[in-house]
């Protein structure tokens, strides 16, 4: 790619050839890739490359600019490539230990953040997530929710890392504690404890369904935050045997899904004793978040190790 050296590349010349190249190699947003990449490669903001379109590159540019496009035409994510991507309007930073934000995950937040308002609590509403990954659900609840507290887990602790760097940056680490837990041990710390919400964005991702996922996710992103590598179904029964022991009575469990997971998650839900069911669809109208409430008659169902 850009073999002739002796060419003078522009701004506008690169771009529109490294989006044409893009589009006939089958890559999705070409032209978002090509501004993301190239505004990276010369450490300015996307606007300003249509207002310097006919800015001549350096050829230090134009390798930094070579060397990150290889990369994406290998498959590596975008966001992994830049080192950050945007969620709730923030921006975290990302890398090969935690799994990228998606949009549709902003339907989880915006659920918790509506639940959250009907709490009435002196001292704000208290969240326990599990699967914190670059901690942008934790992050984003605890800066948008005032007065909240969010307690989260995650089995990895380079996951709680990225977390916690992403948390510093957006002055809310007095407002969210991290720990590193499986959900699927011994579970007493979270035993003496009791939250208005517990929320997460399981891995729902069947063994099956892997197989079929992109490449650049089944070769760059955790798989551990993706699939539970069974059925898709492990982290949904566990939270909903965990939760009526770490919710407060009317507590909410509120959980991301996969495509046409919904109904059985929440017919799990019932045959469990939870109340208040219901789904909330995603931007594209997909059942992506289900809600169920915890009463005292859920708390006999058993005891939870």
């Amino acid at each position: 790619m850009l073999e002739e050296k002796t060419r003078v590349w522009t701004i506008r010349d690169l771009m529109l050839f490294a989006i044409n190249h893009l589009q006939r190699r089958g890559f999705d947003e070409a032209r978002l890739t090509v501004e993301l990449l190239l505004a990276h490669a010369l450490r300015c903001p996307r606007i300003q490359l249509y207002t310097n379109y006919d800015k001549p590159l350096t050829p230090d540019e134009l390798k930094e600019f070579r060397h990150l496009y290889e990369r994406r035409l290998n498959c590596e994510p975008v966001q992994y490539i830049v080192g950050s991507t945007s969620f709730m309007g923030l921006s975290f930073e990302v890398d090969p230990r935690v799994l990228i934000p998606r949009p549709e995950t902003e339907t989880l937040v915006e659920q918790v953040m509506l639940l959250c308002s009907d709490v009435q609590s002196s001292q704000g509403c208290s969240i326990l997530e599990v699967g914190t990954g670059s901690g942008n659900i934790a992050i984003s609840l605890a800066k948008f929710i005032k007065g909240a507290k969010v307690w989260s887990i995650d089995v990895s602790e380079d996951a709680l890392d990225v977390a916690r760097t992403n948390a510093e940056r957006h002055g809310v680490l007095d407002r969210v504690t991290f720990h590193r837990m499986d959900v699927f041990e011994p579970v007493d710390q979270l035993l003496l404890k009791r939250f208005d919400l517990f929320v997460s964005n399981p891995p729902y991702v069947s063994a099956a369904e892997w197989e079929e996922l992109p490449m650049e996710i089944r070769r760059f992103e955790p798989r551990v935050a993706v699939s539970d590598w069974k059925d898709g179904f492990e982290f949904p029964r566990r939270l909903i045997e965990l939760a009526p022991f770490v919710l407060r009575n009317e507590g909410h469990l509120v959980m991301e899904v996969g495509f046409g997971q919904a109904e059985k998650v929440m017919q799990m839900m019932r045959e469990a004793a939870y109340s208040n069911i219901y789904s909330v669809n995603d931007l594209e109208g997909t059942p992506r978040v289900v809600v169920a409430t915890v009463a005292s008659k859920t708390r006999n169902q058993g005891f939870v190790n």
